[in-house]
């Protein structure tokens, strides 16, 4: 390739930063990793569902959905969130990142100003880069939001209901109740936060919240994504939408695996499992606070711990994994220079006897690295 003494200076000034990503098969016994907040991916109803649907649609779709890729279960996955989450209509994707970059390089030309959280995720920011009316707020700052409202024009405001790299929430009356449409990024909060699990729209009407990002992949268990919304702006992202238009279909299985997740989330046993996720987050707060380790602020599934260097952040993942425990080491540009951090996961599946181990490895770990802290 004409480009590859350009690749490679590039990966090598990654290795040098020790910001090198590769793709590796986990190898730790326990995970506080994933995003499986509730163990859905394993579970016998959404599995047999998954198979089921194989069985009887086939592994693809076939077709993006406006040639033949659009079936009877994704027409029952699109009612069945539409009467869970008391909006109007719902668009399927195969991710959150697609529906994410399609909704905003739909609906972001339309507006005079759009604001986005200073934290918002890579895909919300990718759509809208090339837009030149956007601003960012500081961090769940309605009043520093309130500011950047242009008087004299339509405004849309984009914010998280819960943020992924810190595990905290958004002040989404705050949001709402500003001269602005409203549209919240609902991937790690939709399954596990608010009444029967609906978070954002538990919290906000249609009029509050006219749209809602809801994803699959996380404490529903399976994969893909769907933009939730008014009439109007469904339509005209079947009209004007073009990662939706010119995108294969994700298989009718997957949308009968994802049906089946979101019954057992509104059933009791989900209610369960939200309870059992919460105490397993509570048990976690205390033993970290007996030994001293100063976790971020979160009450919710995702715990942080900023360690300040890369350096730190890789040295405690891998001592961690040679322990069997496999927690995220994150590090800019997905974060902040200087905020390179563990981002650890609780899930309902996780035993009493496994957190208190991984909190008794953790702590090993934590003060091993304050003793002789890379600079």
């Amino acid at each position: 390739m004409q480009i590859q003494g350009v690749l490679q200076r590039q990966l090598e000034l990654r290795h040098q930063q020790r910001r090198h990503r590769s793709l590796s098969v986990p190898t730790a016994v326990h995970d506080f990793s994933g995003n499986d907040y509730l163990g859905l991916s394993q579970h016998p109803q959404v599995r047999d569902a998954f198979q089921q649907g194989v069985q009887q649609w086939g592994t693809g779709s076939g077709s993006s959905p406006l040639v033949a890729g659009y079936q009877t279960p994704h027409a029952y996955l699109r009612r069945q969130l539409s009467e869970w989450l008391e909006r109007d209509n719902v668009l399927l994707f195969s991710s959150g990142f697609g529906a994410n970059q399609c909704t905003m390089r739909a609906l972001a030309p339309l507006y005079g100003r759009v604001l986005l959280d200073r934290l918002s995720h890579a895909s919300l920011l990718d759509g809208v880069r090339e837009q030149r009316h956007w601003k960012r707020f500081a961090h769940n700052d309605a009043v520093h939001a309130k500011k950047l409202l242009n008087p004299d024009a339509t405004n849309l405001i984009v914010t998280e209901s819960l943020f992924s790299m810190d595990g905290d929430s958004a002040p989404l009356h705050e949001l709402a109740a500003l001269d602005a449409d409203l549209w919240v990024d609902d991937a790690h909060g939709l399954g596990i936060v608010g009444v029967d699990g609906r978070s954002a729209a538990s919290q906000l009407s249609q009029t509050q919240g006219p749209l809602i990002t809801a994803t699959f992949g996380k404490a529903l268990g399976v994969m893909g994504a769907a933009l939730v919304g008014t009439d109007s702006v469904i339509d005209y992202l079947v009209n004007y939408g073009r990662e939706f238009i010119y995108s294969t279909a994700f298989p009718a299985a997957q949308a009968v695996a994802v049906s089946a997740a979101i019954k057992i989330v509104q059933s009791a046993e989900g209610a369960r499992l939200r309870q059992q996720l919460d105490t397993n987050v509570a048990l976690f707060s205390e033993l970290t606070e007996r030994v001293n380790i100063p976790l971020g602020t979160s009450q919710h599934a995702i715990q942080t711990l900023v360690v300040g260097s890369d350096a730190n952040v890789m040295n405690i993942g891998v001592a961690l994994n040679s322990q069997g425990f496999k927690c995220g080491t994150i590090r800019p540009p997905t974060v902040p220079e200087g905020t390179a951090r563990l981002r650890i996961t609780l899930t309902a599946q996780h035993k009493e006897a496994d957190i208190r181990a991984f909190v008794a490895a953790l702590a090993d770990c934590y003060q091993r690295l304050t003793e002789t802290e890379v600079v």
